[in-house]
């Protein structure tokens, strides 16, 4: 699993690519710990690259979204595949996180 981010204020946009599964989620859940230490409150996970999530990588995603909930943040998924929109559908988490076709709409929302 490859991890890069931007950083746009209180806000990192991440970009992740390969398999969010338990042998990509550590470097995830690594590097998401890293941007909350540096006061990014706000993240934009852009799912175009990643071609599988399993339960692992759920689980990256919910202990995140708990972390940025908790310094008054939030978490948007953004250009979410068929596969990881089916599984979020599944576990009902779609109803939980933000998920927008693009950045900017989910920057847009996180700011309101």
């Amino acid at each position: 699993m490859n991890v890069r981010h931007t950083s746009k204020g209180p806000t990192a946009i991440v970009t992740l690519s390969g398999r969010l599964d338990a042998a990509g989620s550590p470097a995830v859940r690594r590097s998401l710990r890293e941007l909350f230490a540096a006061d990014h409150r706000f993240l934009v996970l852009d799912f175009a690259e990643v071609s599988f999530v399993d339960s692992s990588g759920l689980s990256v995603l919910v202990t995140a979204l708990k972390n940025a909930r908790a310094a008054g943040g939030d978490i948007a998924l953004i250009r979410v595949g068929d596969q990881a929109r089916m599984l979020l559908e599944l576990t009902r988490l779609h109803r939980v996180f933000l998920v927008a076709d693009d950045a900017e709409t989910a920057m847009t929302a996180l700011a309101a």
